[in-house]
């Protein structure tokens, strides 16, 4: 009888977790290296306003890839244009890296046009709410936006109060055009000396 009793009552915890917890934020989905490594949800109350938050979490004791919350769309609206992402950030025991990063894809492949992951700028440790932008130029030749917030290895993100706007050209970018790549032929320098 007391084996049934505890049986009902991991059950009803396990019931009552999966109801609470992992609740993705609509429009919202996960990806990267190890997204099963991360728990990503919404966490109600725990936002920079004091309202809703996204967060990943490692439910790992170790992580060697990353997790990411994120959302893809077209480009059309903003062709041509420099773009702002911004959002509010709050961090707790990050070992590896936390960040926001933006991607500007070209039309029909999968060619990266401009990206930026705060890769020259990581968050790292324990951190209290904070803004961080991101800043691109989006070619004509775009097609998708994708973006989102992740975590390296193990620890925490909240993320909150995300926007996008365009800005003019007087505001620098923060991360890299991808310069097109030369097309290779045949074989080049086999005997390195070049």
């Amino acid at each position: 009888m007391e084996t049934t009793t505890t049986i009902k009552k991991v059950l009803l915890i396990l019931l009552a977790l999966t109801l609470l917890s992992f609740e993705l934020p609509s429009g919202w989905f996960k990806s990267g290296s190890e997204p099963n490594s991360y728990d990503m949800r919404i966490e109600k109350g725990a936002g920079y306003d004091g309202k809703n938050a996204a967060t990943i979490k490692s439910i790992a004791p170790t992580v060697s890839g990353f997790g990411t919350l994120m959302q893809s769309f077209i480009a059309e609206k903003y062709l041509g244009k420099r773009i702002r992402l911004s959002g509010y950030v709050k961090t707790k025991e990050i070992a590896g890296k936390a960040c926001f990063w933006l991607r500007v894809e070209k039309a029909n492949s999968q060619k990266i046009l401009a990206f930026d992951n705060m890769n020259k700028r990581p968050i790292t440790g324990t951190n209290d709410w904070k803004k961080y932008e991101i800043v691109l130029d989006v070619p004509v030749g775009a097609s998708r936006i994708s973006y989102g917030a992740l975590v390296k290895g193990t620890g925490q993100i909240w993320f909150d109060n995300l926007s996008f706007e365009i800005v003019d050209n007087s505001v620098a970018t923060t991360g890299k055009k991808i310069e097109k790549a030369e097309k290779v032929i045949e074989p080049s320098n086999l005997n390195f000396d070049e």
